[in-house]
C-alpha cells in the first residue's frame, strides 16, 4: 500500500505498524472533540405500503441507554416525498391522527411506535417503496445527533 508525499512514496510493509499506529494517533489529536450522545437504537423497524397514492406509515422501536431523555425531532428518507412525527388516537370513540412536533425518550428507557399510537408518516412514497424493498430512514434529534436505520417495506397486513 503507497501513499505519495512530497519526496516519494510511503510504504506501509518497510514501515510497519509503528508508522500506522503512530500516524492514527496523530490524525485522532488533530480532529476536534465531539460531545457524546445518548445511546440510542432503533429495532424492529418497518414500513407499511398501500399505494403510492396513500401516505405509507413508518414503525419502530427507539431506545435510549443514555443517562439524559433524547428528543427525537425528526425525521427523513430519500424515499418520502416528507416524513412526519405522528400520534393517532381515540378521542370520544372517533380516531384522531395529529402531527407532532417532538418526542422525547426517557433516560434508560424506550418508546414504540406502533399502529394507533406514535409513528412515521411518509408522504408521497416514493417508487422505490413497494413490499419486499428496505428504506434508510434518518431520525433526527435536537441535539443535533442523528440515526439511520434500514426499513423493511411490508403491505397492508405488516407482512
Amino acid at each position: 500500500m503507497k501513499h505519495p508525499t512530497a519526496r516519494g512514496s510511503w510504504s506501509m510493509r518497510r514501515h510497519g505498524p509503528v508508522a500506522a499506529s503512530a500516524t492514527l494517533a496523530l490524525a485522532m489529536l488533530a480532529a476536534p472533540a465531539v460531545a457524546a450522545s445518548p445511546a440510542l437504537t432503533v429495532s424492529h423497524p418497518w414500513m407499511r405500503f398501500l399505494t403510492p397514492q396513500i401516505p405509507a406509515a413508518g414503525y419502530f422501536k427507539l431506545s435510549n441507554a443514555g443517562s439524559k431523555p433524547a428528543v427525537l425531532s425528526g425525521a427523513s428518507s430519500q424515499d418520502c416525498g416528507q416524513l412526519m412525527l405522528h400520534q393517532s388516537m381515540d378521542k370520544s370513540g372517533m380516531a384522531e391522527m395529529k402531527m407532532v412536533a417532538a418526542i422525547t425518550v426517557p433516560a434508560h428507557g424506550s418508546v414504540t411506535f406502533q399502529p394507533g399510537g406514535y409513528h412515521l408518516m411518509c408522504m408521497s412514497p416514493s417508487a422505490a417503496m413497494r413490499p419486499g424493498t428496505h428504506v434508510p430512514v434518518s431520525l433526527t434529534f435536537n441535539d443535533g445527533s442523528s440515526v439511520t436505520a434500514d426499513f423493511p417495506v411490508y403491505g397492508a397486513k405488516g407482512k
